[in-house]
């Protein structure tokens, strides 16, 4: 990784972060920056996942992520968690990129519409992930919100696997063990609003940029929006309220949102790859020996949370077998 970029938009990004040292990151993205991963968007001709749904003759595609068709028959659910669920897939040369930007101290915080869970298989500590529509990360019952630790779900999800599939209808998805409400991993459904945490966090992080103050060091702050069509609406609004004195730039292979329909002068355009720009602003930021650093190590931050609930949880498994004991007894 020698070869230092011509690209203007490489070039203006670079000049800008060692002009003011003390500015910081916002990256908002989507599921652009993980199809290197071996992970299919959602809506690609062909290739995206509702495509490859189609052979269960849902009512409509995403009735898949659809909170009342989960609870009718949550099996396309499975089928899809099979595919994207996380362990099967590692980070992208940009997910290191923004595990750089942390390490650096130059990241202000990650708005991530996908929910595979990569941000944290990088490396990047999840005070610093908005995950917009959820992930896999955690798991809770849909009706009474108890939540439990990961293995739950993945352990129904392996059953399910095995399963034979001609007695599909006899087979046990995961439950809760408090009243019986279907259990699956927090991402937000159709029919589901989404976490509380985007919108505090986005309004303080707003309010920063805001901050014309002259001591303010977010004034030169800059928001990377990357791998997304901008047509998903909360988090598309994002970028549509940025303060006009902050600088946007836009890695996707088309213009998308305001990037194209009004466009502002300071607006910068990267058409190509995610993982194309991380290289090339690596290299020109001169920090390609820790970038490969990073890339050759698995550092990922302990689930702290689901720690707690898993030891939560096998307490309480513990506990109802000795109490059915003493029943049976």
């Amino acid at each position: 990784m020698s070869k230092i970029s011509t690209n203007p938009v490489i070039t203006q990004i670079v000049e800008h972060l060692n002009e003011f040292p003390e500015s910081k990151v916002i990256f908002m993205v989507g599921a652009g920056i993980s199809t290197s991963c071996g992970i299919p968007d959602f809506r690609s001709p062909k290739t995206g996942l509702y495509h490859n749904l189609s052979k269960l003759k849902l009512p409509y595609a995403e009735a898949v992520f659809d909170i009342e068709y989960y609870k009718k028959n949550p099996k396309p659910f499975y089928i899809l968690a099979n595919e994207l669920y996380p362990g099967k897939f590692k980070p992208s040369k940009f997910h290191y990129l923004m595990k750089l930007f942390q390490d650096k101290n130059r990241l202000q915080r990650i708005y991530t519409q996908n929910i595979d869970t990569l941000e944290r298989e990088a490396g990047i500590k999840s005070s610093y992930v908005i995950e917009a529509h959820g992930s896999f990360a955690e798991n809770e019952c849909i009706e009474c919100k108890k939540k439990y630790p990961l293995k739950v779900f993945k352990e129904k999800l392996n059953e399910f696997n095995k399963f034979d599939k001609n007695n599909i209808k006899k087979f046990k998805y995961a439950r809760c063990d408090n009243c019986n409400g279907l259990i699956k991993p927090k991402i937000v459904f159709f029919g589901e609003n989404l976490p509380s945490e985007f919108f505090e966090t986005w309004d303080e992080d707003l309010e920063l940029l805001n901050n014309d103050d002259k001591d303010n060091s977010h004034s030169n702050d800059i928001v990377i929006v990357a791998g997304t069509s901008l047509t998903v609406y909360p988090f598309a609004s994002l970028h549509e309220e940025i303060p006009k004195a902050i600088k946007r730039i836009l890695i996707n292979f088309d213009k998308a949102g305001q990037f194209k329909s009004s466009p502002r002068n300071t607006d910068l355009f990267f058409k190509g790859s995610s993982d194309d720009a991380a290289v090339e602003l690596v290299q020109n930021l001169n920090w390609t020996e820790e970038f490969e650093k990073i890339i050759g190590e698995e550092i990922k931050e302990e689930n702290v949370e689901d720690r707690k609930l898993q030891d939560e949880f096998e307490v309480n498994t513990l506990l109802k077998s000795i109490n059915d004991l003493n029943i049976a007894k």
